[in-house]
């Protein structure tokens, strides 16, 4: 009985860890990466469309972007939006292409990256917390309507915290990670 209320559990940490996954993909690192302007939504026949679905976005070198538009109707909407994005990058236009060049990080910028990566992966330990207050709430109440034993419930609850560490661990890795990536000039 307690098996429905982990899996459940696990599926809402996976889930998760994969927000701060893609969060931590967008932040700049000073490295060209299709991922620092994936958010961007670009007005396209009234409808916001994001941009890997209007254009081609390359990385040549370690430091450029490319965005191709299959419809080269759309480069100046490209433009405003990813000036409207305010993710620090200007783009350059040659009528065909849009190029933007990846500025490198001051220090101040790196430690500042660094603080919003913590809290990004901070806010999804309490995520992860919060599905586990939940799924011992389930316990406890199956444990009140006699569907499982005491014995039951604690043994739910140990696999349980089990489950919360290994997730809170691969946060952790991935917060290191990014850090360590931020340090790098």
């Amino acid at each position: 009985m307690i098996e429905p209320t982990l899996l459940k559990a696990e599926e809402k940490m996976k889930v998760s860890v994969d927000v701060l996954k893609r969060d931590l993909a967008s932040v700049r690192t000073g490295r060209a990466s299709p991922a620092l302007i994936e958010h961007v939504r670009i007005d396209y026949n009234g409808i916001p469309t994001p941009m890997n679905h209007i254009a081609n976005v390359a990385v040549s070198g370690t430091s450029l972007l490319i965005i191709q538009p299959w419809d080269p109707n759309i480069l100046s909407g490209i433009e405003k939006a990813i000036l409207k994005a305010n993710i620090g990058l200007t783009p350059n236009s040659d009528g065909s292409v849009i190029r933007l060049n990846i500025p490198p990080l001051s220090e101040e910028r790196r430690a500042e990256l660094a603080k919003m990566v913590k809290k990004m992966a901070e806010d999804q330990k309490i995520v992860i917390r919060n599905i586990r207050r939940d799924a011992i709430e389930d316990l406890k109440k199956l444990e009140k309507n006699k569907e499982i034993s005491q014995d039951d419930l604690k043994r739910g609850e140990g696999k349980l915290q089990k489950l919360t560490d290994s997730f809170v661990g691969m946060i952790d890795g991935l917060e290191s990670a990014k850090a360590t990536e931020l340090k790098q000039v």
